[in-house]
């Protein structure tokens, strides 16, 4: 018998460096050690930010109008068409309801392939950030519409699937969390001689900001807050760890916040654990890969309620979580974790005790066992 063949079509897998990216090229990675054949599809660009896993068949795209960093696909073209034919799929994997998902769908329903989706962005919440509200409703009927077609759609947390049930999506939701590299993000990776280059000095605390830089990360909140926390202590400082289109407007506001630019692996862990609070407002993620490496590098974390959040932090012992749109909670929840050395003590172990349940390797095997429930059933269907 041959290997279970799956493509998978995606918005970004090697454009942009982000959670999205990170998730689906350690899934790629997993599915060839475990005998999966892969064939990946999504967006071309010039200029790849990462070295991206297994086969990856580039579709024709262009700069996003206004953002240039993000790619849009134009369509699926018979020359793709052909390679996906060829490839003969198992089981079509759709990472992005966008036009090249679209028309992946469209082949599937076409050629009877089992197709099953996964839930990676939260695109409503991002509507507010460019005053789309107006166009809330046209997409949940679409991606209604869409999932319906699906056999499965992951979703990364309890929080998101009872978002989506609210919404009436009619499909088979099946949790698919998000991993983290306990190793790798551990608090052992502090450095103080690293920290002292940037000009901490070792008695003041600092409060870490990880993403990137795009003004839907509401980094209008993490402006407002990191630019009156020194003023309310003195012995605080802040640091911005990532980049984008908004870095140079962000750090204009915030004169006195140090700025490191993109990080990965070690680096990256070395900035987590080299902090000593975790700060991050955005409520525009379906799971928020970056708390959980925070709270991995042993870091309390005051954190948006939002559906990415609530089921990493636990208000009150791990954390706090806040309204997005809540400065002076978010204030008052930082100065009381700053105040307070026990309370950030106790917190930042539980946070490490907590992050080590996301295992990277029990979370994709999971994935996996979904797909052997389409393929199992697809096969008993081809002998009767």
């Amino acid at each position: 018998m041959r290997k279970p063949r799956i493509a998978l079509f995606t918005g970004n897998y090697n454009h942009i460096r982000d959670g999205v990216s990170n998730t689906l090229n350690r899934l790629v990675a997993h599915l060839g050690k475990r005998g999966y054949e892969v064939l990946v599809f999504g967006p071309w660009t010039p200029t790849p930010a990462m070295a991206h896993e297994g086969k990856y068949n580039p579709v024709y795209s262009i700069p996003a109008p206004g953002r240039p960093e993000y790619r849009i696909t134009m369509g699926f073209p018979s020359t793709e068409k052909q390679k996906l034919r060829d490839f003969d799929p198992d089981l079509i994997h759709i990472a992005t309801p966008d036009l090249l998902g679209y028309r992946a769908l469209r082949f599937a329903m076409k050629n009877d392939i089992p197709v099953v989706s996964s839930y990676h962005t939260h695109f409503a919440s991002y509507l507010k950030y460019y005053r789309l509200g107006v166009l809330e409703r046209p997409l949940w009927k679409y991606l209604h519409w869409f999932y319906r077609n699906s056999e499965h759609l992951y979703v990364p947390s309890p929080a998101t699937i009872q978002e989506l049930r609210r919404e009436r999506v009619a499909c088979e939701l099946k949790l698919w969390s998000r991993g983290v590299d306990t190793n790798l993000f551990n608090p052992g990776q502090s450095d103080p001689v690293w920290r002292r280059s940037l000009g901490f000095s070792d008695d003041e605390l600092v409060v870490v900001f990880v993403s990137r830089l795009v003004w839907e990360k509401n980094l209008d909140m993490v402006a407002r807050i990191f630019g009156k926390i020194g003023n309310l202590a003195p012995s605080v400082r802040t640091l911005v760890v990532g980049d984008g289109p908004a870095r140079k407007k962000l750090a204009k506001r915030l004169p006195n916040t140090v700025f490191t630019g993109y990080l990965m692996g070690r680096e990256l862990a070395r900035a987590y654990a080299s902090g000593d609070i975790f700060f991050f407002p955005s409520d525009t993620e379906s799971f928020g890969n970056v708390t959980l490496e925070a709270m991995s590098s042993g870091l309390p974390a005051v954190v948006a309620r939002a559906v990415g959040n609530i089921s990493l932090v636990d208000d009150g012992k791990t954390g706090y979580q806040v309204e997005a749109s809540d400065e002076e909670r978010f204030t008052e929840c930082l100065m009381e974790i700053i105040k307070n050395k026990e309370l950030r003590n106790k917190m930042a172990s539980l946070s490490r005790i907590k992050a080590q349940s996301y295992d990277w390797e029990r979370i994709l095997d999971q994935l996996i066992s979904y797909y052997d429930e389409i393929l199992n059933v697809k096969q008993t269907n081809m002998v009767d």
